[in-house]
Parts: C-alpha cells; structure tokens; sequence
C-alpha cells in the first residue's frame, strides 16, 4: 500500500509540474506576443510622424530596427527596408493592409514551418491614405521551450526529486498507523478519524472469532473428555487414511507410544486386520473384524463417513472384548453342563420308569426304584434351584433387600441344620470367633454359608472336623470356614469356583451336588463386594475366606 501511495502522490506531483509547465509557457509566449505588437505599434506611430513632416526622403538614411514597408492605398509597395519595392508583389489582400484601411490599424501573424519563426506584423493608416506597416519575427511556441530547456530540466529534476521525497514521506505517514494497528485489540487512533470504521469492524470480527474459538475449545474439550474416557479406542480417518483425531485406549491397544506417532494407518506398523477393515470403510463398507492379540481379543469395527454422497472418512472403534469372547465362551460351557447335568437325572428317572411301567421290576424291587427315582428327582430340583440362585445373583434381582445381619448367629443356625448330616460320618462342628454385623441380604448370604459348611462336609474325611471362624480385622469382616478333608491340589485351585467344575468328577457324583456349590459362593461375595481366599493343601484339607 506505501508503494500505491507513492506512485499516486508521484504521478499527481507530475502531473501538476507538466500542467504548470504548459501554462506558464503559454502565458509567456502570450505575454511576448503583446509586448512585440505594442512595440511594433510604437515605432509605427513613430515612423508615421516622421513620414508627415519630412515625406519620403524620411527613409533616407534610415535603418529601422524592423522591416519597414510603405503601402499605397491601392496595395502598391511604396518603400521596403530589406526588399526591393518594385519586384514585390501588391499587398492589398494582405490581412494587416486591409484591416488598417478599415479601421486605421491592423496586425497579423504568419508562422513558417520551415524556420520555426512566426513575422508578427502592424499596420497604421497614414493621414494621406497610405499604409505603414512594421514587421518583427519571434520564436515560435515550441522554440520557447526549447530555449528554456536547461532551466526546465533542472526546474522538473527539483521537482521530481522534491515531490518523490514528500510522497514517500507522506505515504510513510499515511500507512503507519495502519501498520501499527493491532488487530487483536484495535483502537482507534486520533491522528486518522477515518480509520474509525475499518476499527469497529474489526472489533466485530475480533469478538465473533473469540466466541467461535470459545465454542470450538469448548467443544473440542468435550469430545476429548469423552473420547479419553472411552474404554474404547477411537479413531477419526480421513479419505487417504490419515488419522484426524485418536483418544488413549486406542494408542494402549495400538501398542502406539503417543498420539504423534499416530499419523497414518498405512505408515504405521498397524495390524492387517486393521488396514483392511479402514480399506473397506473408505469402500464404503461398514466392517467389523476379530483378530486375537496375545491374552486378549480385539474386534474392529469400521463406518465410513458420507458427505454430499462421497465418503469423505471413516470412524474406527477399537474394541477389547476379552470379556465378552470369555462370557460367551462360559456361556457356551455353561449350557453343555446344564445339558449333561440335567441329562444324567432325567435318564435316569425316564430308565427307571420305563422298567417300572414295562413291569419288569419285581415288587419287591418297585420301593427300591422308587426311592431311586426319587433320589434323582432330588437332585434335579436341587440343580435347577442352583441354577435360578446363580441366575438371580449375575442379574443382581431387584427382588433382594438388604439389611444388617448378624454373621455369626446365622453360621450357627446353619451349623444345627448341617449337623445331622454331619453326625452320621462322625465330622464335628465348631463356631468361634465373635459378633459381626455386615449389611447385606441375609438370603444369599446363607446360601454361602450353606454350600461352603455343606462342601466342607462333603469333602471330608470321616470323623474329621469343620471349623467356621467369624471374626473382625481393621475394617474388615471376615468370615472362614475350614475343613480337614481331601483338599483340593493346586493345579484345579484357579477353577474350583466356576460352574459345575469339579477336580473329581467320580467322587462327585458318589457324594452328590451340583458342581455350583462354590460358584453360588464366588457370585454372592461379588454381589456383597467381598472377596474370597482359597488355602489348600491335599489330603490335608481346606480353608476358604470371604472378606466383607
């Protein structure tokens, strides 16, 4: 802008030093033409005079400083100072001769091409009828110049250089307090008014940017505050794979050391399952794909992202669902042993019935099948009691209410109703510990207390002993029961509180039970927020904890 300034200043300052120029030699030519026709004027008039008092024989001896030539009233060249009068041509056509025979005077001007001079002529009406006219020649208008063109010269190069130095000074002062205005916080400055409303928009604009990049802070903090708590990885990509936007989880499950090393999913050292499944979202395909890593199972799941009918992007979850390929997997195990648990009863029962109906079992027999069919009857009830327990504990039902229950009375109710039981293998039963009170829901935690005595019992040794020791440590409750039974070895420990998992499965099914017993235990502690501990050694016997 100070360039535009300066050439506009500089072409202006010209352009006034050519008009100027122009004028001024307009003026003095105009100025000498007057001053050479009232100097011809003058020494007409002279002539004149001199004419009427000495005749012709005036321009005897006479040397006129301009040509002088004497012309009758009928054109004739009478005299002439520089030509002879004789051999010139009749003057009566001639503009200066007719106008003085007219009015008394007159004046002409012819300009010659070919000496760059313009003769300047007057006329004056002599008092006998005859006409004197005096003639000069001058410079033309464009010899003025000419003659002048020195002083001209260095009258335009002072100029020039004088209107080139205010220019740039002027156009310095005119771009300054744009250039030092601050456009963040602008103010007005009173050197230019004008500048006022170039501020105020700018004030405007400031304030709206302001608020726009506070809502996209805003905004962008929320996204991130999401994003960053997802246990999901998230991944934003655009038409050529390049990462917009990652959170955490995604890095940690990318095996990714920061977000900077996340710049291209082609680039990176990224698994296959994952350039396929992003290829194909940028297709247009939204695709998900498992692959396993290590302990883990990672699944990808791919959308791509539209805009005005072209996929401009995709999204990209990364998901651990270790959990869930467990869960299924439990699932999967969990109603094969539902199917056999329930299998083995049921045929049973049926076999037992169908010799009965066929009438192939002797009366004396028929007490003794019966009690069979009973007996199993028993265990499936029990298996399908044990199943709805463990089903009501993994949905956490609503149905329970707790309240504050006293631990060691209730061990003690259940100790009595596992006593006859006990009494018929000789095992004795023995409470200690104290009084403590937890808030939980007294029906599954009887349940626990129930399968861990009744294992205890099970799986002892006859006249052995179970010990169930109720005591306080810190803040803690704890509640243990401890048997001096077969025990369990180490290597079926980490298993023994999954469903229907037994470390033998003969002995099992000779002393009864679900195989949910310790599960039921196991989910009950998760629902009260306790833990459990397992201390074994074969043959031996066994200690189990929970710690409220």
């Amino acid at each position: 802008m100070t360039f535009r300034i300066f050439r506009n200043s500089f072409c202006i300052g010209l352009c006034v030093l050519v008009v100027s120029t122009l004028l001024s030699i307009a003026t003095l030519y105009s100025h000498n033409v007057e001053q050479v026709y009232s100097d011809l004027a003058s020494e007409a008039e002279g002539i004149v005079q001199g004419l009427e008092l000495s005749g012709e024989v005036y321009f005897t001896g006479y040397h006129p400083r301009n040509r002088v030539t004497h012309i009758a009233s009928d054109g004739t060249v009478l005299y002439d100072s520089v030509a002879d009068a004789s051999t010139m041509d009749n003057h009566l056509d001639r503009q200066e001769i007719s106008d003085a025979l007219q009015t008394g005077h007159g004046q002409s001007a012819h300009y010659s091409h070919t000496l760059t001079q313009k003769t300047h002529n007057y006329a004056l009406l002599c008092a006998d009828g005859t006409v004197l006219r005096v003639s000069c020649t001058a410079d033309s208008v464009f010899k003025i110049p000419v003659s002048m063109l020195p002083t001209i010269l260095w009258v335009i190069i002072l100029t020039l250089a004088l209107s080139a130095a205010l220019s740039s000074r002027m156009a310095r002062q005119i771009s300054r307090p744009i250039n030092e205005l601050d456009l963040d916080h602008p103010d007005l400055s009173t050197e230019y008014k004008e500048l006022a409303p170039l501020v105020d928009r700018l004030r405007e604009q400031n304030l709206t940017i302001h608020r726009q990049i506070e809502e996209l802070s805003l905004r962008q903090r929320e996204f991130s505050a999401i994003t960053d708590n997802m246990s999901e990885g998230f991944l934003l990509i655009d038409n050529r794979a390049g990462i917009l936007s990652s959170n955490t989880s995604a890095m940690q499950l990318l095996n990714a050391p920061d977000k900077d090393s996340l710049r291209n999913l082609r680039q990176l050292n990224c698994p296959e399952e994952l350039t396929r499944c992003a290829n194909a979202a940028l297709a247009g395909r939204r695709t998900e794909v498992t692959m396993p890593s290590g302990d883990h199972t990672i699944c990808f799941i791919a959308s791509p992202v539209v805009s005005s009918g072209q996929v401009t992007g995709a999204v990209i979850m990364v998901m651990d669902i270790t959990e869930r390929e467990q869960r299924e997997t439990l699932r999967r195990e969990f109603s094969a042993n539902v199917s056999h648990e329930l299998k083995t009863p049921l045929t049973s029962i049926s076999g037992f019935a169908e010799l009965m109906k066929a009438g192939m079992v002797p009366p004396d027999k028929v007490s003794e099948f019966a009690g069979d069919i009973y007996d199993e009857s028993r265990r499936l009830i029990a298996l399908v009691d044990d199943i709805i327990k463990l089903s009501g504990l993994d949905e956490d039902s609503p149905a329970f209410e707790p309240e504050s229950v006293e631990l060691y009375s209730l061990s003690s109710e259940i100790l009595e109703s596992l006593r006859p039981i006990a009494d018929k293998r000789g095992i004795s039963l023995r409470l200690t510990g104290e009084s403590a009170e937890i808030k939980g829901v007294r029906q599954i935690l009887s349940e626990m207390i129930y399968n861990l005595c009744d294992n205890a019992i099970k799986y002892n040794n006859d006249g052995g002993s179970v010990v169930v020791n109720v005591r306080r440590s810190d803040s803690n409750t704890i509640l243990n029961v401890t048997d001096t039974g077969i025990g369990i070895p180490y290597a079926h420990q980490a298993r023994v509180f999954e469903r229907f998992y037994r470390v033998d499965k003969s002995h099992s099914k000779e002393i009864g039970g679900t195989g949910l017993g310790l599960s039921i235990v196991k989910h009950g502690a998760q629902y009260h927020n306790a833990r459990t501990e397992l201390k074994s050694e074969p043959g031996k016997g066994t200690s189990i904890s929970v710690i409220f």
